[in-house]
């Protein structure tokens, strides 16, 4: 089980410490939120998160059939809504390096689907995942 330590700055600001490998990270509440907008806020690690999830579980599930996947991007927007402020939906947009076979693309497609941070999110949250191979 990973551990954090979060550390409340002042001004909207926090640093998180991945307590195992001592990795920081800070956060700045957004300009539309009283904040400066200075670095990642709490909801951009979210998306983030989702992001980062998806390219790995990919990897993982086409690795054993010889596919490495590096080189590709995602390019990630995040619309908020209000009453209650939260993330209504995010666009992920995977653009990967090359085409790859119908078997391929299958396996990577249900694997973004099947991230564990997909699976974790409210099904009231719209998450649409488009992918794109050149």
């Amino acid at each position: 089980m990973n551990s954090f330590e979060i550390k409340y700055d002042g001004s909207f600001r926090t640093t998180a410490t991945h307590l195992d490998s001592g990795t920081i990270i800070n956060t700045d509440a957004p300009k539309d939120n009283q904040g400066l907008g200075a670095s990642f806020s709490p909801t951009d690690l979210v998306c983030t998160a989702l992001a980062s999830c998806i390219l790995t579980i990919m990897a993982i599930a086409v690795e054993k059939n010889g596919v490495d996947i590096k080189g590709t991007v995602v390019n990630v927007k995040k619309t908020m809504q209000s009453n209650p402020r939260r993330i209504a939906q995010i666009d992920v947009e995977i653009k990967f390096p090359k085409n790859y076979d119908k078997k391929t693309k299958v396996i990577l497609e249900r694997s973004a689907f099947n991230c564990p941070v997909h699976q974790s999110l409210s099904k009231d949250m719209i998450k649409n995942i488009t992918f794109i191979y050149h």
